[in-house]
């Protein structure tokens, strides 16, 4: 059987569905409907929906068939008039999930009456204690899980024991079944350290034309937020904007091709996924802007760069953490590398968190047919963004996400107050000589790195030189990302 290209639309009395079907024989055709279900069925098309409201029928329903554009358009009355169904554009989460084809239930109570006699009597019988016994020893975490698991929600493990050859193309991570979380952000920080460029950054600073351009542009959200902004003076609740995000035939296409499923998450990986979720906003927030809305060759590359969730398989735990590594990765790994772009890719993920799980959703689809298109990146996809594309049409509400908004914004602000601390003294002349701040006595070892890094640096500003304070204010302010470990 085919699933159908279908889409859902309401008003306040009735829901509509329709279903294209351009090869169905029009003659054969069947509709079921009750309560939340709904059957669809003309050979070889099926179709079931499971609803986020309930239909009725009682006489007023109605149907129609163009026989020009192959579609079925059905109305169906709401059991309760004037009710709003939310998620009507999460195709994924309307196709009903597949049934178990075992009988046996997937958990099981055992009680106490289905012990056997023999059981009871063995709990009667002396303990032994003549056991051998060996002194304790002190476990590590490689030893007790050695494989390291990542992925969506951490629930993958030993993917790339069977993608050796595919590895380093996709990760920048070597062995990361082996390789547990905490040794895995050190090697990532050593590797950023590594790889900063000094040349590159003040370059990018003082000739910015391009990065000027490229922040003018304006993406598809901002003037969705726009209205969004404009409305929210009227009637209309912030949960009703989802309307205003549409979605193009391509990516219900792509929605009909999940797979429906469930995932079991405790609270602290549901807490992970949305962190990692920002983290790889922030990265595709950043690849549109640089390429102005025009995917090209390095679109993936990007976006798996510039995120460490992508990159080094790593599971973020606060948003300060997430804003920290996306800075220092975007100084690092780019051909644009502009604190601007920082900033703005963040302000760009704030307007799509508020836009909610349709904005969140199409931005996700985006992605999985970047990674789709680009051989080795499609990987990704698998171990997170398809999930992804599943889980956010199944969240029962943003309320998480505005959650993460709000947190996300006040981090947002206090990092950058605190990239904009007085590390340069002005008045100082072009010496290079660093003020005594609050910054300084709190991180000793962290600042001492920023002084040896810009005293190292010196040498590479000679082109610049005349250009005084500013440059070594420009200089440390990268620094300070880059090396300075904040709480």
């Amino acid at each position: 059987m085919l699933t159908p290209a279908f889409d859902l639309s309401q008003d306040p009395d009735f829901l509509t569905i329709a279903i294209r079907v351009p090869y169905a024989r029009v003659s054969e055709f069947d509709v079921y409907f009750e309560g939340v279900d709904f059957k669809f069925y003309a050979k070889p098309y099926f179709l079931r929906l499971t609803l986020p409201g309930r239909i009725v029928e009682n006489g007023s329903e109605q149907g129609s068939y163009d026989a020009d554009k192959g579609v079925f358009t059905i109305r169906l009355p709401k059991e309760t008039p004037g009710q709003h169904f939310e998620g009507l554009n999460m195709l994924t989460a309307l196709l009903a999930p597949r049934k178990s084809r075992t009988a046996k239930p997937l958990v099981e109570e055992i009680g106490a009456s289905e012990i056997s006699e023999e059981g009871v009597e063995d709990d009667d019988e002396e303990f032994d204690w003549e056991i051998e016994q060996s002194p304790y020893e002190e476990v590590s975490e490689s030893a007790l899980n050695p494989q390291c698991h990542y992925g969506f929600g951490n629930l993958r493990s030993g993917v790339f024991q069977r993608l050796q050859d595919e590895l380093s193309e996709v990760i920048d991570i070597k062995d990361p079944d082996s390789i547990p979380a905490a040794e895995r952000r050190q090697k990532r920080l050593a590797a950023e350290l590594a790889k900063f460029d000094p040349d590159h950054y003040l370059a990018d600073f003082f000739e910015d034309e391009a990065i000027e351009q490229v922040l003018k542009y304006k993406p598809w959200w901002a003037d969705t937020y726009s209205k969004v902004m404009a409305s929210l003076g009227k009637s209309q609740e912030q949960e009703n904007h989802a309307a205003l995000v549409s979605f193009s035939e391509d990516e219900k296409y792509q929605l009909r091709k999940f797979v429906n499923k469930s995932y079991l998450l405790d609270k602290r990986a549901h807490r992970q996924v949305y962190y990692s979720l920002i983290d790889i906003l922030l990265a595709y927030c950043y690849e549109t802007r640089v390429t102005e809305g025009e995917k090209n060759v390095e679109s993936a590359w990007n976006i798996r760069k510039l995120s460490p969730t992508l990159c080094w398989l790593e599971t973020c735990t606060n948003v300060h953490e997430i804003l920290v590594s996306f800075g220092r990765r975007v100084l690092c790994y780019p051909l644009y590398r502009h604190f601007k772009l920082v900033l703005k890719a963040c302000r760009d993920t704030i307007k799509i968190l508020q836009l909610g799980k349709s904005a969140v959703l199409k931005c996700l689809l985006d992605i999985h047919k970047i990674f789709q298109e680009n051989d080795p990146a499609y990987i990704l996809n698998d171990l997170y963004i398809s999930d992804y594309c599943v889980w956010i049409q199944k969240a029962k509400s943003i309320g998480y996400l505005r959650e993460t908004h709000s947190n996300f914004h006040s981090k947002k602000e206090g990092f950058i107050r605190r990239l904009q601390g007085t590390f340069w003294n002005p008045e100082a002349g072009n010496t290079g000589g660093f003020t005594s701040s609050s910054h300084e006595q709190a991180r000793p070892s962290a600042w001492s790195a920023v002084s040896h890094v810009a005293s190292a640096g010196r040498c590479h500003l000679s082109p610049y030189a005349h250009r005084g304070g500013w440059l070594f204010h420009s200089f440390c302010l990268c620094l300070s990302l880059v090396s300075l470990e904040m709480d």
